[in-house]
This record gives C-alpha cells, structure tokens and sequence, in this order.
C-alpha cells in the first residue's frame, strides 16, 4: 500500500495494520471507542495531550470509504443539517445604530458558553452570507460588545490543511506544517450585525480579537497559537477591515478548498490574509 493522507496525518502500512488489529480485537466497540484506541496506539494527540478523537474518526471513515478497512455499522444515525433553523426573539434585528467609533465607546469580547451557543448559531446563519455550519477542530467563539449592545460575532477555528500563498510565506516544510499546524487559527466567521453602521469597528474588532485569542486558547487548549489566517471572497469584498487591523494580504487561492482537494474550481477564489501573533512567528513554526 502506498501512503494514504487523512484528518493532516499520513498511514504507512505499519499504522494501517496496527489499525486492522485493533478492529479485530475490539470486536463489540463503537465507532467512537474505536478511534480512542486508535489515537492511543498511534500517539494520534492534541498539542494538550488529549486524544485527536474526531480526526481520528474522521480518518477510518476515510480508509473505510476507500476499502482498506472494515467498520462496525454506526449505532445512531444523524440527518445532515443543513441550515440552523432555530429562531428566537433575540436574533431579531435590532434597533439601527449609526454612530462614530468614538462615541460607541469602549468594546468587549466575551466568549460564548453553551447557554448562548445557539444565538451566536442563530446570528450566523440568519445574517452571514455563508450560513452556520459547525467550525472544525480546536475552536474559540465571541460576541462582541459596546456597552449593553451585541454589534457582531466572530469564530475561529482550525486552519486549512494546506494553501500554497501561507505556506510560501511561512516557509515550512511539509513536515513542519504537519507538526505545526494546529499554532495556526483561522478566522472562519466575521459578522457586524447588519444594523450596526459603525466605520472601524470591524477593523478595531479585529485587533482586539487579535490581543485577547492568544490567552484564551492557552487556557482551553494549552497551548498559544502564532498565526492567524483568514480567506476572504475575491469576488464579494476587498479586505477593507483586514488591511486595516494590518493583516497581510500573501495571495490567493486556487479553489481548492480548506482540506486541499486536487480538483480547482471547487470553492470562490479567495484572498488569503495572516496576522503574525508573535514576531518570530515563522521561526516558531519551521521548528
């Protein structure tokens, strides 16, 4: 078998064999218990220690759907979701608010927990253009604020899997990135709710998304990222707000899409924008 490529991680034969004892073994497991004995046995770990669980699970469909492997059947079946339907009144427009940045006084960003998950969900799938879906792998989520009024949500989560604009400005190898990879967060999701009018708050948003990230994925993941990246739609927006957060516009994509499929013309072109968390970013990340 020649290498196969799944979840970031490459299955020589030894690992693919290895995978085929341990379902052999196993006889009587879930999908799920599966894959943590899987990460167990490849070392298949987060930079916080804990399991890669959903990349792994992730990784034996794969196999499963290329036949090198057999599954037990799924115990519970789920129906694609295709849009979050849910609607409240507290995702209803707001009252409009033009004013200057000044005036709208100081902002915050506060990181949603579960009882608010499902408005920030809401907010996104009713006011931004590509919808809620769930963010992929490591993930931090935010309203933001200016005094009592929520003026936007943000997301971020795991990065693509390989863009050839980033990677020529990092200057990794391919086994850097594999190692590295999760230090890079992507901005997936950025709203200003649509009857905020407020020039600069999205730029200024973003700076403080930039300042306070850092501390809070340490917190949660244990670890602090060194990049941040976003991909903005050529044919839909300039970048305005990113330029003006001085993020770093490197180039664009081939539509390829976040996980680097072979076919072009997949997804729009998009631009791909950086922003350095530390100054020795790059030399952080070729380690």
């Amino acid at each position: 078998m020649t290498e196969k490529r799944y979840s970031g991680r490459v299955f020589d034969a030894a690992a693919l064999e290895q995978i085929r004892v341990i379902l052999r073994t196993q006889a009587g497991a879930s999908r799920q218990q599966l894959s943590y004995r899987v990460c167990e046995a490849l070392d298949w770990r987060k930079p916080d220690g804990s399991l890669k669980d959903m990349s792994c699970r992730v990784a034996l469909l794969g196999l499963y759907r290329d036949g090198l492997i057999e599954l037990p059947p799924p115990r519970r079946r789920f129906e694609p979701q295709r849009s979050y339907s849910r609607r409240t009144p507290q995702g209803e427009p707001g009252l409009p608010l033009e004013t200057t940045l000044s005036a709208l006084g100081p902002v915050r960003l506060e990181l949603v927990e579960r009882p608010r998950s499902g408005l920030w969900n809401e907010l996104i799938d009713r006011y931004h253009y590509l919808g809620y879906k769930p963010l992929p792998g490591a993930q931090l989520r935010y309203f933001a604020y200016a005094g009592e009024h929520l003026v936007g949500v943000l997301g971020f989560g795991a990065a693509a899997w390989q863009t050839a604009p980033r990677d020529q400005w990092i200057g990794w190898s391919r086994e850097q990135r594999q190692r590295h990879l999760s230090a890079v967060v992507n901005n997936a999701r950025f709203l200003i709710l649509p009857w905020i009018r407020v020039p600069s708050l999205a730029s200024k948003l973003l700076g403080l998304a930039a300042r306070t990230l850092p501390g809070h994925w340490q917190a949660r993941y244990g670890y602090r990222p060194y990049l941040l990246e976003t991909f903005v739609e050529a044919e839909r927006f300039r970048g305005t707000c990113y330029r003006a957060a001085n993020w770093l516009c490197v180039g664009e994509t081939q539509g390829r899409g976040k996980l680097g499929d072979h076919r072009l013309g997949q997804v729009p072109v998009k631009t791909v924008w950086l922003y350095p968390l530390t100054a020795d970013c790059r030399h952080r990340l070729c380690q």
